[in-house]
C-alpha cells in the first residue's frame, strides 16, 4: 500500500517522514518524493497520529485520489526538471503519464481543475526557474542550457525566456555580472 504526502519534496522531508514512521513502528519500504510504501497495514488510529505528526513539520497526508494524482504530477515535473541530469528524450506527456501511471488527457483535466494552470504551463514555469538557476549559479552557456532542457533551438529558448520573464537571457545574465561587479567593490 502506498500513502501520499503533500509537500514532501526534499531529502529533509523524507528524513522527517522516515523518523515519524519509525516513531510509530510502522513498517515501510521505499520513501520517494511525495509517497511512501507501507509494508504492513496501518490502522485508522495510526494514520491519524501519523497525519498529526507530519502536519507539525508542514507535511500533509493526502486522502483524495485526484489530489494525489495532481500532487504526484507536480512531483514528477519537479524531479524531472530540477533533479535529473537531463530531461527525458520522450515527450513530457508520455513521461508523466508513465510515471504517474494514469491517462494523460484525464490528468491534464484534473491538473487544470485543481491548479488553474495547464501541465505544460507548470513545466514552462519550472524550466524558467531552472534556467535562472543555471545562469546565476552554474554559469552555463545558453547552448548547454538548450541541450540540458531539451529546447529545439537557442532561438526557441530565448523566445520562451523573454516571453515568460520580460527580458532576454542575455540581459538576465548581464544582471548577474553587474551584481557580481557591485559586490566586489
Amino acid at each position: 500500500m502506498k500513502i501520499f504526502i503533500k509537500y514532501m519534496v526534499c531529502i529533509r522531508c523524507k528524513m522527517i517522514v522516515k523518523q515519524q514512521l519509525e516513531n510509530l513502528n510502522i513498517e515501510y519500504g521505499a520513501i520517494n518524493l511525495g509517497e511512501v510504501e507501507i509494508i504492513s497495514s496501518i490502522t485508522k488510529s495510526d494514520r491519524k497520529v501519523l497525519a498529526s505528526a507530519l502536519l507539525k513539520h508542514g507535511l500533509e497526508l493526502m486522502e483524495d485520489k485526484n489530489a494525489q494524482l495532481v500532487d504526484m504530477t507536480k512531483m514528477v515535473i519537479v524531479e524531472m526538471i530540477h533533479y535529473a541530469d537531463e530531461l527525458p528524450k520522450q515527450s513530457h506527456s508520455d513521461y508523466i503519464s508513465n510515471k504517474v501511471n494514469y491517462n494523460y488527457q484525464k490528468l491534464t483535466m484534473l491538473f487544470m481543475e485543481a491548479t488553474g494552470i495547464s501541465i505544460e504551463r507548470y513545466i514552462i514555469n519550472h524550466k524558467i526557474e531552472k534556467i535562472k538557476e543555471y545562469i546565476l549559479y552554474d554559469g552555463m552557456s545558453f547552448g548547454e542550457i538548450v541541450f540540458r532542457l531539451n529546447y529545439s533551438s537557442i532561438a526557441h529558448f530565448c523566445t520562451q525566456f523573454k516571453k515568460e520573464t520580460g527580458v532576454t537571457p542575455q540581459f538576465f545574465k548581464g544582471l548577474k555580472v553587474k551584481k557580481d561587479k557591485n559586490n566586489k567593490k
